[in-house]
């Protein structure tokens, strides 16, 4: 077991690579009444094409997979596993991103018997045609419901007009009618590819002793047979640099307009640490412009073209990325066309030295609150740590950052064609 101490947070995470390829992450808290565990897959919605282990030809699955399988998983022959989790006290959940599957739970007790459980739910999978078709209804009524809801259409709109082709476009629950598709031997399949330890990852957070814990994690895996890790073979289809449409709108049953302007990054070639620095910058910039202190968003809000609902967001991953900007407004052409024209001037913005630090020192502050929580630490963990990235180097990221990166980074970032407006209007009779 390797310690990896983190002198400047005072932390310390130990570290161990199981012979079965699990990543054991464990960061001890005794202080804390709590305890997390996240059991995270390296396999999210935007895999939907790949090759199945043991065979030699791709396939492409029904859309909205991964996120079926996480509700599957939790269903077994005889029962369901949330009981065995509220037995012992414990709240459990799951969810599905656009990379990633992550299997958890948060308790205060009974730790070492909650973390077994984890384990073994996640690592014995039961499938049945009836169940599947079960589940089906179940899974389409939640469509259903983020269907109805104007702030998720807005979001995932805007997605769609950014994206030609990646299946970052697709909704991660799927659809409907993709759901329909898929069978039981589909989830054997996806599970079999994507569930093998070496593609996955444990982070335990808090109050217990990390040598017996480790130990504990060792015994369970080790209990267990598992085939030889595979090589897993995933494909993205090509992705023109320009956006699907330039502008799109849908109507809701809403009272009010939004109007969301989309930036489609560019992720070709970077590396993790570079799409980390990019990240923090992109971060740092929005908030410096964007957020309620800065002066973009001070003029939009003084010309009457946002509310305090306007809100900003940067994902960037290996494989695709996206910025949006957006928000209620009862001037949704307006507001578009005002917040791209000044995405634009930031290419002539240059932010001083001293203004720089201020923001640094603000994000900075920023992560050391986050890291507070148990939740944060473990989830952003792995997630970085799938794209080769420590999240305890983040502070000294953002403090290697100066003015000048800014600035080389606002002069390359905004690219018209890189840029789409999603809104959601009103509908005549609402």
């Amino acid at each position: 077991m390797e310690e990896l101490v983190y002198k400047q947070l005072n932390e310390t995470v130990y570290k161990e690579t199981l012979d079965n390829g699990l990543k054991v992450f464990l960061l001890s808290k005794p202080e804390m009444a709590k305890t997390f565990g996240i059991f995270t897959t390296n396999y999210g919605s935007i895999d939907q094409t790949f090759t199945p282990i043991g065979q030699t030809e791709e396939v492409t699955v029904p859309e909205g997979i991964a996120h079926f399988l996480e509700h599957k998983l939790f269903e077994k022959e005889d029962r369901d596993v949330f009981q065995d989790f509220t037995k012992l006290g414990a709240s459990a959940n799951a969810f599905t991103s656009f990379t990633k599957t992550a299997y958890l739970f948060t308790a205060t007790s009974q730790i070492e018997k909650n973390v077994n459980i984890l384990l073994d739910f996640v690592q014995d999978p039961y499938f049945s045609e009836a169940s599947v078709e079960k589940e089906k209804g179940i899974i389409a009524q939640e469509i259903r419901m983020y269907d109805d809801q104007p702030d998720w259409r807005a979001f995932f709109g805007t997605i769609q007009s950014l994206y030609h082709n990646h299946p970052v476009k697709v909704d991660i629950a799927g659809t409907v009618d993709s759901i329909q598709d898929i069978t039981k031997d589909d989830l054997y399949t996806c599970y079999e590819t994507f569930y093998h330890p070496s593609n996955m990852t444990l982070f335990v957070a808090g109050n217990f002793e990390p040598q017996a814990m480790m130990e504990l994690i060792r015994s369970n895996q080790d209990k267990k047979e598992f085939p030889d890790a595979p090589e897993i073979n995933r494909s993205y289809p090509e992705e023109p640099a320009a956006v699907s449409m330039k502008e799109h709108s849908i109507t809701m049953p809403v009272t009010t307009a939004k109007a969301m302007v989309g930036v489609k990054e560019n992720v070709s070639g970077l590396t993790g640490q570079q799409l980390l620095r990019n990240e923090l910058l992109s971060g740092m910039i929005l908030d410096y412009y964007f957020s309620r202190s800065g002066i973009f968003y001070e003029e939009l809000y003084q010309q009457d073209l946002i509310d305090d609902s306007f809100q900003f967001e940067t994902e960037l991953d290996q494989h695709f990325g996206f910025t949006i900007l957006g928000g209620d407004t009862r001037k949704p052409d307006e507001m578009a066309a005002r917040v791209k024209e000044m995405l634009h001037e930031l290419k002539t913005e240059r932010i001083s030295d001293e203004d720089f630090l201020r923001m640094k020192r603000k994000k900075i502050g920023q992560f050391m609150r986050a890291l507070n929580s148990l939740e944060f630490i473990a989830n952003q963990f792995t997630h970085y740590d799938t794209l080769g990235v420590n999240l305890f180097d983040v502070v000294p990221v953002i403090e290697s950052l100066t003015a000048d990166d800014a600035d080389e980074y606002l002069q390359n970032w905004i690219k018209e064609e890189a840029i789409s407006v999603f809104q959601v209007k009103p509908q005549a009779n609402a």
